[in-house]
């Protein structure tokens, strides 16, 4: 961790007293209320906290980028002696790209699918008055190869669908870098990427900001910042802010609860939230767990097979890609058995293979010592109740147009409970997951995501499942929530005696919860054992890889060392 030096300079951004009123109709009044912060040249800047916390529409008021029916009712954004909330759309037009860049944190969603990643680049700069054709070209690539992206000739002529979660982050990072600006803000960059992509963008942020020297669109070496680019990086995760904070900036419900430097506020949190949100952080449980009940496994895997056709890419060939390559294992009742790995490593098409979600080449999965690859769909429906999934994204996978009571009870009346007896069990379930009496009559979008996530899981409970197969339930949440979820779902394994897999790319995660661990390299498991074992002597290099990247284990949550 980086000392911020005292300076007397004026800060690259001065936010004083900045509220942002809430329109008519929630239980807040304001999104941002009272926000006084500065960001210094040279400085990582990284500002906490859930969602609503107000830390995007913080940064969104910087950029001019807010909702039309959301205005600033008080206080000033100070950027080199200018109000931005006082300058016209034209002006921020010149400044957005040139001297204040931002990176989001969906790439997909942040690029234009039907223009090559090189086009897109070159805008920023022809926007802002870069018209030299070459010098366009040479900037794309050398932006390309600069965040770290292969072969830029080739990769400058791809669509965004081409390129991986990753690779498109580094291609929003290069446009946001275009121009060489003073203020990069970074909001979310990392929470929907595999850990050791996440450890690469962040290495990949550091190192630019801490550059001293630039290459301008010209080609020629010149100095860029001579204090260095300010970044104000958007997280809610304390693992990330432990790796490349130098200042801590925590937000509760549109408030500033807290502000100091990166080891106090790390090492000595004075705020009841900060220390809630510290103390939600997945860490290490070096309990030992009782073992499970049964002596039989409820679920055997034995030599699975899945592959799929992979066409065109960036070469235009097609290839067979297995997604699950010779995997075998099983679970017993009251045991959780995590499987780990980063995307496309096969441990989500596991998941759907046990499911009967799509066919396996072959293999056996035996649930009770009977073997369902060999079933039929309709042999393999009156055991569909007994083998239940938690989805990723609980808000796409509940009905928008059914209301929650009903959404929990037409499974179990699709399996021969009367319309009031699956109805009443779904009011207990509310009860046992955690939510009001009242939400049975509501629908999903009156629900916070972690909310719908305990709605998902009350749904799977619904048809009393031996097998619940947990697939990326928890990586979408907050912090704090996503404590809450995983507490939640193990006090139901213990009360109901359920074999849970776990299927997740957070190692943190994996070490807290589960008994066993599957760590899963391009179809294959390359390493398994106890949390402890594939934390403490990993034997494969790819486990060695996924360990090294885990955010913030230099941090207390994971050793006993403080933050230097």
């Amino acid at each position: 961790m980086r000392p911020v030096d005292a300076q007397t300079v004026a800060p690259l951004l001065a936010i004083e007293g900045l509220s942002i009123p809430i329109p008519a109709g929630g239980d807040r009044n304001y999104a941002v209320e009272n926000i006084n912060l500065t960001l210094n040249a040279g400085e990582i800047l990284c500002i906490v906290g859930e969602s609503g916390s107000g830390k995007s529409m913080s940064a969104n008021a910087i950029m001019g980028l807010l909702p039309s029916y959301m205005k600033p009712s008080a206080g000033r954004i100070l950027f080199h002696g200018k109000d931005l909330l006082q300058e016209s759309e034209s002006a921020l037009r010149r400044l957005r790209g040139k001297s204040i860049g931002m990176v989001f944190q969906e790439p997909l969603s942040a690029l234009n699918p039907v223009m090559r990643i090189g086009d897109q680049i070159a805008e920023v700069m022809q926007v802002h008055g870069v018209t030299d054709a070459a010098k366009v070209e040479h900037r794309v690539l050398e932006l390309i190869e600069y965040v770290g992206l292969p072969e830029p000739r080739q990769l400058q002529r791809a669509y965004p669908f081409q390129l991986s979660g990753g690779q498109r982050q580094r291609v929003v990072i290069a446009m946001a870098l275009a121009l060489e600006p003073d203020i990069l803000i970074a909001d979310e960059p990392t929470t929907a990427l595999d850990v050791t992509t996440q450890a690469q963008i962040l290495a990949l942020i550091l190192r630019i900001q801490r550059q001293r020297q630039g290459v301008g669109a010209s080609g020629a070496a010149q100095p860029v910042h001579p204090s260095g680019m300010g970044v104000m990086f958007i997280t809610h995760d304390f693992g990330v802010v432990a790796e490349i904070a130098d200042r801590i900036a925590v937000m509760e419900k549109g408030v500033l609860v807290e502000v100091g430097a990166a080891q106090q506020v790390l090492n000595h949190p004075q705020h009841p939230y900060t220390q809630r949100l510290i103390a939600a952080v997945p860490r290490r449980n070096d309990e030992v767990r009782s073992s499970p009940d049964d002596r039989w496994p409820v679920l055997e895997v034995h030599d699975l097979f899945k592959t799929y056709s992979s066409g065109g890419g960036l070469l235009g060939k097609k290839r067979v890609v297995p997604a699950v390559d010779g995997i075998s294992f099983a679970v017993r009742r009251g045991e959780t058995l995590g499987i780990v790995g980063e995307s496309g490593s096969g441990k989500s098409t596991i998941g759907k293979c046990l499911l009967k979600l799509i066919e396996v080449d072959s293999g056996k999965i035996l649930f009770n010592g009977r073997d369902i690859v060999a079933l039929t769909q309709q042999q393999f429906r009156p055991l569909r109740k007994d083998i239940q999934m938690i989805f990723q994204d609980p808000f796409a996978s509940l009905n928008p147009r059914q209301t929650v009571g009903r959404i929990i009870s037409d499974g179990p009346v699709a399996n021969g409970k009367t319309r009031a007896e699956a109805e009443l069990r779904a009011r207990e379930l509310l009860e046992l997951v955690g939510l009001e009496k009242s939400a049975f009559d509501r629908y999903p979008n009156e629900f916070s995501g972690g909310q719908r996530q305990r709605v998902g899981i009350a749904r799977a409970l619904a048809l009393e499942p031996q097998v619940l197969v947990a697939d990326e339930s928890v990586s979408a949440l907050d912090m704090s929530v996503q404590a809450q979820v995983l507490s939640l779902l193990h006090e139901l394994q213990l009360r109901l005696n359920i074999a849970l897999i776990f299927i997740t790319h957070d190692l943190r995660v994996a070490a807290q919860v589960c008994d066993q661990v599957l760590v899963m390299h391009r179809g294959k498991v390359v390493e398994r054992g106890t949390p402890q074992q594939i934390f403490d002597d990993p034997q494969h290099a790819y486990t060695q890889q996924l360990i090294a990247a885990v955010p913030g284990q230099h941090w207390n949550p994971y050793s006993t060392r403080r933050v230097a």
